[in-house]
């Protein structure tokens, strides 16, 4: 469906790379490794296979854990061994990742304009009070809905109708603003506006639909909601 600003009553957001820049998590690797790009991009394409495999065997575990599993895994692909304190060293980055420039004040703008915003994740609820609490956003989030509360990762339907039904909202009259296209898709597939929001330039590519809406930033959508 297109997207309708008058359609909407609440915003959810994905956490990172929407809200926090996990980057830091590559920086802390950088220290303790030599191919740390090439072992990133394992870590991280590793983390989403064994969320979405996980939902299809019944083998959920929180995300912080599946997180580490996923980085073992990089680090014995590429022939290193980090001692299991190294390893947690460089996950707990994630307990305090920097807030991308563009989120306070646009989201404040949601927020003044009468949209309720709320955080859905697949993190656990751990590592969002901490994500939230070291952005300094947390006057400005509603609530924070985990995938652990389901125990299911998105793209799952599941956890999207479950994030509606925290918010109260009709599920079609919800926006949700992430980054990764699984997680827009997701979204438009349980019913919500689908809202990319493009921080890297990357082609959204031929498979699925359009996303409802493409933004760089929350001000941008903040615009296109007119507030």
């Amino acid at each position: 469906m297109s997207f309708d600003p008058d359609a909407v009553e609440t915003v959810t957001v994905d956490s990172y790379g929407t809200l926090v820049d996990p980057s830091a998590a590559v920086d802390a690797l950088d220290d303790h490794v030599e191919a740390t790009e090439s072992i990133s991009d394992v870590w991280r394409s590793k983390s989403i296979e064994y969320t979405m495999v996980g939902n299809f065997v019944d083998g959920y575990q929180p995300f912080y854990d599946m997180n580490r599993d996923a980085l073992r895994y990089a680090l014995a692909a590429h022939g290193v061994e980090l001692a299991d304190d190294v390893v947690e060293e460089v996950l707990s980055v994630y307990h305090e990742l920097e807030v991308f420039g563009d989120v306070r004040d646009g989201i404040g703008r949601l927020v003044e304009g009468g949209y309720p915003v709320y955080v859905v994740s697949n993190g656990n609820p751990e590592m969002l009070a901490s994500m939230v609490d070291h952005a300094g956003i947390g006057e400005l989030i509603e609530d924070t809905v985990s995938a652990h509360e389901v125990e299911t990762f998105k793209p799952d339907a599941e956890i999207y109708r479950h994030a509606a039904a925290r918010t109260g909202t009709p599920i079609g009259s919800i926006a949700h603003v992430a980054g990764p296209s699984f997680d827009v898709q997701g979204s438009m597939h349980a019913g919500m506006f689908g809202v990319r929001l493009d921080r890297t330039g990357e082609p959204w590519g031929p498979y699925g639909p359009e996303p409802d809406l493409t933004v760089e930033g929350f001000h941008e959508f903040a615009d296109a909601l007119g507030v």
